[in-house]
């Protein structure tokens, strides 16, 4: 792998010859916590890896075996009130939005705890692997807070709204294979094959045509719409590959019997 981002101090950003950039919160004597210096150096990572035509896809993990991101620095709480924890909210929400509204596929591969804002961390990506050693939870409430960085938000579109208020309320923690049985993760595998993973299942979104799997992420994103203006969305988005050359690629590839080779346009 080669670095593509220099002078992170917390975040490691690294591009493989097949153009996956692996993001790794650097911080495993804290637990992959997360505070400013952390979401600033995500954020840079995130708008490298879109800007870069090089790269087709990311995975965002934690450093080593433990955890994928603890949540939150909490010596930082000792400092908030209600304005600043506005604001630390809509910073922490304005990352994890980029990562939503990555126009390429952005895969969490969590190796351990993810719990608070790294479940929120790991819900803003578009899928999750799990090791299978992997424990979620949503624990705020334990904190007399509630979740800031999208939780009460993302995680009730993913798995219901009776789910997810089981887990925000309670603040319990949950397995890897729970997890997977209500479908907050996609896979679950022994650690050393969660980079495989999901190094394969970009593989596989990345064969695909680039320009489609833009739309299609689009059209996932804002699935939460009323039906009627979700449909109208979707009919739009389908006009627009209508219109691109890959869409003809795909087409006269299928009908000639050979594989497409697809371009981006």
């Amino acid at each position: 792998m080669s670095t593509e981002t220099t002078a992170l101090q917390t975040v490691r950003y690294e591009v493989d010859s097949d153009g996956f950039a692996l993001i790794t919160i650097n911080r495993p004597d804290k637990h992959n916590a997360l505070n400013h210096q952390v979401l600033t150096e995500l954020d840079r990572c995130i708008r490298q890896a879109r800007q870069d035509e090089a790269v087709k896809g990311v995975i965002i993990t934690g450093a080593g075996e433990k955890s994928f991101c603890a949540g939150a620095d909490i010596q930082q709480f000792r400092e908030l009130d209600p304005f600043s924890g506005h604001r630390f909210a809509l910073y922490g929400q304005a990352v994890f939005n980029r990562i939503e509204e990555m126009p390429k596929p952005v895969i969490a591969a969590v190796n351990g705890y993810a719990l608070g804002g790294g479940c929120e961390l790991a819900i803003a990506c578009h899928l999750r692997v799990a090791a299978d050693h992997a424990v979620f939870g949503q624990p705020e409430v334990s904190l007399g807070l509630i979740p800031g960085y999208g939780g009460t938000q993302r995680l009730p579109r993913l798995i219901g709204r009776g789910l997810a208020a089981e887990l925000i309320l309670t603040g319990e923690r949950i397995s890897a294979r729970w997890a997977f049985e209500i479908g907050l993760v996609n896979r679950v595998v022994p650690i050393e094959h969660l980079l495989d993973t999901a190094r394969e299942l970009l593989q596989k979104i990345t064969s695909k045509a680039p320009v489609a799997v833009a739309l299609a992420l689009e059209a996932l994103r804002q699935s939460d719409l009323p039906l009627r203006q979700g449909l109208r969305l979707e009919a739009a988005l389908f006009g627009q590959a209508c219109g691109t050359e890959d869409f003809r690629e795909g087409v006269d590839a299928f009908l000639n019997r050979r594989k497409p080779v697809f371009k981006g346009r």
